[in-house]
């Protein structure tokens, strides 16, 4: 066999000391994305979109910023919230996400040190989902994030006289039913109005326009209401709304 060339030796010693040569090497030696770290402890670099994240105060007094209830969801949620990404979400999409967030995240198949994280992490995205799967309380969610909360908020009342008997007339009708029967027309009635509700948030969260989101989350507080208490209709059994 004839002996390799100097040249022919200079090149094979490069060529094994490339990064192009061991770039696959070092990517199958760098280790997984740890669940528990990426979703609990998020990286500090900043994408470029506006974020939107949810703060509690430290013991001196200045805020800590935890992921808001999107970042659990890259799959599903791309885009984020509002303005960035729609309010309508994808449900089936958003339930396949959370149950493999859901068997990753379980206590059981992490190591004993790491289980209060594991179950930290699984109460948050819990949470989360309940959040963004209801339109309702997403809507609460978005509007909480900007600082609002609807329920303290004496300027997130209701004072269309028109709205409040509807809202009356509905329970009235719903107390006076008979049979299942009788609250058919109600039930088709009452879910055009969420839907309805759902559109006009669609519109107010993608231009931002807090005011009107404010009001009509405030609107479909009371319809989820009616829908509560039509799901949950006894004969005789008062009808209680909340406000």
């Amino acid at each position: 066999m004839r002996p390799a060339s100097p040249a022919a030796i200079s090149w094979l010693r490069a060529s094994l000391t490339s990064d192009a040569s061991t770039a696959p090497l070092r990517a199958r030696q760098r280790p997984a994305a740890c669940l528990l770290c990426t979703n609990l402890f998020p990286s500090k670099t900043t994408p470029r979109r506006r974020q939107f994240t949810s703060q509690t105060s430290s013991s001196r007094g200045e805020p800590i910023k935890s992921p808001s209830h999107y970042t659990f969801f890259p799959r599903s949620l791309p885009a984020g919230p509002p303005p960035h990404g729609r309010f309508s979400i994808d449900l089936p999409a958003l339930k396949k996400e959370f149950l493999q967030l859901q068997a990753k995240a379980h206590p059981d198949l992490h190591a004993p040190e790491n289980k209060n994280k594991a179950q930290a992490l699984s109460a948050r995205i819990n949470e989360a989902y309940k959040t963004l799967k209801s339109p309702l309380l997403r809507a609460q969610y978005l509007l909480s994030l900007r600082g609002i909360d609807i329920h303290e908020d004496e300027t997130a009342k209701v004072e269309d006289p028109e709205l409040l008997m509807e809202v009356l007339e509905t329970r009235e009708r719903i107390e006076e039913a008979e049979s299942e029967e009788d609250l058919r027309d109600m039930r088709i009635e009452n879910d055009g109005r969420i839907e309805k509700s759902v559109r006009v948030l669609e519109k107010a969260f993608e231009r931002d326009d807090v005011e009107q989101a404010k009001a009509e989350a405030v609107r479909l507080r009371y319809w989820v209401n009616i829908k509560d208490s039509l799901d949950g209709w006894e004969k005789g059994k008062p009808v209680v709304l909340e406000h």
